[in-house]
């Protein structure tokens, strides 16, 4: 879908702009042009973006044909930027990198994304609702965009948050092997979290910096906002990584005390079975010949006897045992 939302000289806001208008609404200098291009086909987007923007061939190829990590190229009289949004699955502890490709001019802003963004979309509909912020040009747009996208971080954080105290939960009361599943799982996901948010923080550096003629001076303290929500959330990003690092030490520990709790048991029962096993196997040998009758081996007295020494004798080496604090 292709979409347009232009302010005119006036102060109003069209978005009912048909894109055969588009070359002439560029010529007007005053006015302020948003083209968002949503789930469109390359052989669509490529003839306006070339033949009505003029953009380079290598930045279309890059907005339509690929995927990058977020950055910001200066061609001159305009900017492209990447930035990523996220969406997290709590379900399956994975992380969706949503690409939104951005070029910035003098006069306009125009957006490609092949998925829907929320961002996107609570910028659009707040720049129909207030044309102020049409109003204070293409600079303002990319700050709000990048600072929505931003916004949108937080909520995942937050859930990776919860999941992370409910597993370490379950590491103590049931530390079954899905536990250990969804701790790598999380360890995915933050590390993908990780390799977006480093990046798109310098991104949001340099336009604070203001180095770019395309960026006016006066909104690099807007874009240096930004790099601060980004920076804080990294550090909690790595914090959450420290946390489930933890939490695996711990599901290790907590396997291999319950591993050493039931070999110590098996050698127990081993142990305290191995005197029976001795009188059965002694006693039921049958190497000689009797040269004459053991009738005093195999009367009352003699098989009471031994049914008493093999009852006496777990028992004996389970008190012996607990004696010498080996249970």
């Amino acid at each position: 879908m292709i979409r347009i939302l232009y302010f005119t000289n006036a102060g109003d806001i069209r978005a009912d702009v048909p894109t055969e208008a588009l070359p002439e609404l560029l010529r007007e200098t005053a006015g302020l042009l948003w083209l968002d291009m949503r789930e469109e086909s390359p052989e669509a987007c490529t003839p306006i973006l070339r033949d009505v923007f003029g953009f380079h061939p290598l930045a279309i190829d890059d907005a339509l044909d690929e995927s990058h990590v977020p950055k910001v190229d200066d061609w001159g009289k305009y900017l492209y930027l990447v930035l990523h949004a996220v969406s997290y699955n709590a379900e399956e502890n994975d992380i969706d990198t949503l690409e939104l490709d951005v070029f910035v001019g003098a006069n306009y802003i125009v957006t490609h994304h092949d998925t829907p963004l929320k961002a996107v979309e609570r910028v659009w509909n707040l720049c129909q609702r207030d044309e102020r912020h049409m109003q204070r040009g293409p600079a303002h747009l990319l700050y709000k965009l990048a600072d929505e996208i931003a916004a949108d971080y937080m909520p995942v954080i937050e859930d990776i948050d919860v999941t992370i105290d409910e597993i370490e939960d379950q590491v103590f009361d049931n530390p079954a092997p899905g536990v250990l599943e969804q701790i790598f799982g999380l360890k995915r996901a933050l590390l993908t979290l990780r390799r977006i948010i480093g990046p798109q923080r310098e991104v949001l550096n340099k336009l604070g910096r203001g180095d770019y003629a395309a960026i006016p001076a006066e909104y690099g303290v807007f874009f240096r906002d930004v790099y601060d929500h980004l920076v804080r959330l990294y550090d909690i990003s790595e914090s959450l990584r420290d946390l489930v690092g933890g939490a695996l030490d711990t599901y290790l520990s907590v396997i291999n005390n319950r591993m050493n709790e039931v070999m110590k048991t098996l050698t127990v029962i081993t142990t305290m079975f191995m005197p029976i096993s001795f009188l059965a196997g002694f006693f039921g040998m049958n190497f000689f010949q009797p040269t004459f009758r053991f009738d005093a081996w195999t009367s009352q007295g003699a098989f009471i006897a031994l049914m008493a020494l093999i009852l006496f004798l777990p028992v004996g080496m389970y008190l012996w045992m607990r004696k010498r604090a080996w249970m």
